[in-house]
């Protein structure tokens, strides 16, 4: 049996081979995707990471660019990357090209990559900061344009990315960038309005989940249990209850409920939750992070 959705001869990603000998059967392969990353800091190290692990973008179609020496001799080593210090030819034969620099270093690398880029390419930002109107004042025409703030969950294919697309951008092509991304997580669409909240709520939170399996660890530590053991048991919590929100598409309330039975012992535990405003601080750090990624804008 075939998947019900339809694939196009024009799909980027897909080969669809017919076999004269079986007559109807068809067989359908995924191409290896091409991908150059430029930047390759901690999250494009995880873009390729997740790749790599995706097995859709094998490590021989990956080409990276940093201007750091150190960073190109380790994903050489520990991804078996092509890897360069600048634009090269290379950029010619790739899919999909991530810029993945700080949002001050954006105007150059643009600049370098413009006389390399194929029409056929797709323009990938992660530079927070920077919006579609900006970026598409270096980028010709014919080259679609996405902004995504993805987090480094992506290393593993557990990443929440969101993505903002210019309203012109083709549909076939929309839909092979939101395939390609939903290689490394979960993939929602924005308006790129919302992208300053979302840069603090998807893109730092691995941070402030860390802190909280952190801070039921140390619990755990301070009343005897083995802080290794202690890390994983917080660790595999939090990925349990995040999966029982996601999986039973329930309200994070209603979890808390179920667990939380009159009387019990998590009910004392909220309390002193609430008595110390916890989730106040946690709107107040995400509401202070939004703040700073809007002090990041380049001017369009």
């Amino acid at each position: 049996m075939f998947n019900e959705r339809k694939f196009t001869h024009t799909d980027p990603f897909i080969k669809v081979v017919f076999n004269t000998t079986f007559g109807f059967w068809v067989s359908v392969m995924y191409k290896q995707l091409r991908v150059a990353i430029i930047g390759v800091g901690k999250m494009g190290e995880a873009i390729v990471a997740g790749l790599i692990a995706s097995n859709r973008c094998m490590s021989e179609y990956i080409v990276c660019y940093d201007i750091s020496a150190e960073r190109r001799e380790y994903m050489r080593k520990i991804y078996g990357v092509k890897c360069f210090d600048k634009p090269s030819e290379d950029l010619k034969n790739v899919d999909m090209v991530f810029i993945s620099v700080k949002p001050k270093d954006v105007p150059i690398v643009l600049s370098d990559i413009v006389p390399y880029l194929d029409r056929s390419s797709v323009l990938i930002s992660v530079a927070a900061g920077v919006s579609l109107s900006y970026l598409r004042k270096y980028i010709p025409k014919p080259i679609p344009i996405v902004r995504i703030m993805p987090n480094l969950a992506c290393m593993i294919r557990e990443g929440m990315i969101a993505y903002s697309a210019e309203y012109a951008i083709d549909p076939d092509i929309e839909r092979n960038i939101v395939d390609m991304l939903s290689l490394l997580g979960r993939v929602v669409k924005i308006d790129e309005q919302y992208m300053d909240v979302v840069t603090a709520l998807v893109g730092s939170g691995p941070a402030y989940v860390a802190f909280v399996i952190e801070a039921l660890a140390d619990a755990g530590v301070r009343l005897g249990i083995p802080k290794d053991l202690a890390i994983t048991m917080a660790a595999q919590t939090v990925l349990g209850a995040s999966k029982l929100i996601l999986d039973k598409r329930i309200h994070p309330a209603i979890l808390r409920d179920m667990v939380a039975t009159p009387g019990g012992t998590t009910v004392e535990g909220l309390l002193v939750l609430e008595e110390n405003a916890v989730k106040s601080a946690f709107i107040h750090a995400i509401s202070r992070a939004a703040t700073k990624a809007s002090e990041l804008h380049l001017q369009s």
